[in-house]
């Protein structure tokens, strides 16, 4: 269960809950915006809600609603999951906006504050983050962050139409956070004035 909220200047990110899951819906259930997330996209609000149950159920992650700062709005959800305090190491996933958020500060600044919480308040070594071999938006722009490419995991899981996704993985050490940070910083005031 999540009891802090990461507060940014475009965005806040809330703890999830199954209450945030008729706002969620619109966009959980978008087609464009679903098209990377290797679960199956819901249909409904309750499989929304149930969707968010499990996700904030697990032990192992923090969960966040992402909330536009300037009208309150929930425009999407993020998480740490697999996160292992013992070792130091959480991912990044579940994350999604919705599509009018596109190209804006939104998801810059989510990461820029999750990783900040992982670095800062967490005390992590390593975060790490997955993407689709299909998805070369993605991996652009995790490189174009600063994030190190790891390797990829070959046949690694089961896209929604059946076929087989390798997902690559990439990673930001604390050493290497930073220049990270900078750079997120950067993209976010470049996008907030845009």
């Amino acid at each position: 269960m999540n009891h802090t909220s990461l507060n940014g200047g475009a965005v806040r990110l809330v703890p999830l809950s199954t209450d945030h899951a008729e706002a969620l819906f619109p966009s959980a259930s978008d087609p464009a915006v679903w098209r990377w997330m290797p679960r199956p996209r819901p249909e409904t609000v309750a499989q929304t809600r149930a969707l968010l149950g499990e996700m904030v159920d697990d032990p192992a992650r923090r969960c966040f609603a992402v909330r536009r700062r300037d009208d309150g709005a929930v425009i999407g959800s993020t998480s740490l999951y697999d996160l292992d305090l013992s070792e130091g190491r959480a991912e990044i996933g579940a994350t999604w906006f919705d599509r009018s958020c596109w190209g804006g500060p939104y998801n810059a600044e989510s990461k820029l504050l999750l990783l900040h919480h992982a670095f800062a308040d967490l005390r992590l070594a390593r975060v790490a983050l997955r993407t689709d071999n299909l998805n070369v938006r993605s991996q652009r722009a995790l490189t174009g962050l600063g994030l190190v490419y790891e390797g990829t995991l070959r046949s690694h899981m089961r896209r929604q139409d059946g076929t087989r996704r390798d997902s690559l993985y990439y990673s930001v050490l604390a050493e290497e956070w930073p220049g990270v940070r900078d750079r997120l910083r950067d993209r976010v005031a470049a996008r907030t004035t845009a």
